[in-house]
């Protein structure tokens, strides 16, 4: 039986993140969250290969409470298992911290029953660090492929899997034993619409919590700000740019408006000597 694994984040909506100036971490309170999209397909792809194979598909999210809207939306598109992973001992984690914990509850969960894939989305939008898949592929020490935008097969009698990458010259297509994680493109399957019995089971599915208290066990100095090493020192808005002037060839003709635009750069120092031109 086929057994994934998916690692979700709920992220602020980018069009409302702002920065606690103090903290120097992100403002949540009050702040629409979606689930990362890029984990959205993920979860697509996991379900799609699941109802290929059969077997089961677990999501986990380590986040607040509030977490549980993304769980159960990866529940209507066909997981079956959800587990939040909230404490406030983990708050203000960074990637280090957090590829920690999700590896510890990776494990546990494998030791339950064993995992086949463990897909993560290539980035989170929030953060956009791309580093968090990577980092747990290396703490479980399973081979990992990035940017996949096509899984071609699944081999669970030899355990193999074949997995189409994107690069930034082409794609590559890369065989890499089982347990193996992946992290995905929005191209690695398409979202799918919800049956009415999984949307149904969804609005009612309470997901599973773990926190520090059990059922596993985690080193509390890799915990949150504690365990980890990435530190902000400043943060700051980028200055709004003012727009450009523009130059109507219907006000002052076309030649008016080549020479007022020339002039414009030549008074820019040293434009005059690059180009070549006197003033």
């Amino acid at each position: 039986m086929f057994h994934a694994l998916v690692s979700i984040k709920q992220v602020p909506d980018t069009t409302n993140i702002r920065i606690d100036p103090e903290t120097n971490n992100l403002i949540r309170q009050g702040v629409p969250t979606i689930l990362n999209p890029y984990d959205a397909h993920a979860v697509a792809a996991a379900v799609e290969w699941k109802r290929k194979l059969g077997g089961q598909v677990t999501v986990i999210t380590m986040g607040p409470a509030s977490a549980v809207t993304s769980l159960r939306e990866c529940i209507e598109m066909g997981a079956d298992r959800a587990i939040l992973i909230s404490d406030r001992k983990f708050a203000g984690a960074d990637t280090w911290a957090t590829s920690y914990v999700l590896s510890e509850v990776i494990k546990a969960i494998h030791a339950e029953q064993p995992i086949d894939l463990v897909f993560f989305g290539k980035q989170a939008i929030d953060g956009d660090t791309a580093q968090v898949g990577p980092g747990v592929a290396v703490r479980l020490d399973l081979p990992i492929i990035t940017y996949a935008v096509k899984i071609h097969e699944v081999d669970l009698q030899n355990r193999k899997v074949v997995i189409e990458r994107k690069t930034e010259s082409r794609n590559e297509v890369i065989r890499a034993s089982l347990p193996a994680a992946l992290t995905c493109e929005k191209e690695i399957a398409e979202i799918p619409y919800a049956s009415l019995p999984d949307l149904v089971y969804s609005l009612r599915y309470e997901p599973e919590l773990w926190t520090t208290e059990g059922p596993i066990s985690f080193d509390p100095t890799q915990l949150g700000l504690r365990g980890s090493p990435t530190t902000v020192f400043k943060t700051g808005t980028p200055e709004k740019h003012k727009g450009g002037e523009v130059i109507k060839t219907a006000e002052l003709g076309v030649e008016g408006a080549v020479r007022t635009a020339l002039d414009k750069i030549l008074a820019v120092e040293g434009m005059a000597s690059l180009l070549g031109v006197s003033k």
